[in-house]
């Protein structure tokens, strides 16, 4: 007995006729990886997220917990203001800082400690002072 397909039917779909018509054109030759196997050395242990962790990685994102982000967020800011052009932009980015850190302390997320305590913006005022000269 053989399979007729029904009227009006293609076997073939739109994205498989798509696909097709790629890799014809070469279009998918030049792709990072094509070819190559996946690497399956016994050391490497599966993980059914690797391919949403390498997009992250590639697309520069960052998934820490809340308490590290600030952590992070707090060392990327004193470092930042060592070039602010004036002390109003110390004091305001100081006390932004300091503010996240006073909520994270009273509403603390899940997750490692912060670990940090609001600074003294007049302390770090004088540094920064100092360090311009």
């Amino acid at each position: 007995m053989t399979e007729r397909k029904p009227p009006g039917v293609s076997f073939e779909s739109f994205v498989d006729k798509q696909i097709r018509d790629a890799e014809r054109r070469g279009d998918f030759s030049s792709l990072p990886g094509a070819g190559k196997p996946l690497d399956t050395s016994p050391d490497t242990l599966y993980d059914e997220n690797w391919w949403v962790k390498q997009k992250l990685a590639r697309e520069g994102f960052s998934v820490l917990p809340p308490s590290l982000e600030l952590r992070k967020e707090a060392e990327d800011t004193l470092a930042a203001i060592t070039s602010a052009p004036s002390e109003r932009i110390v004091r305001a980015r100081m006390k932004e800082l300091n503010d996240k850190i006073r909520d994270m302390m009273f509403k603390p997320p899940p997750g490692p400690p912060l670990g940090l305590k609001p600074y003294d913006v007049d302390e770090i005022v004088e540094r920064w002072r100092q360090a311009r000269g």
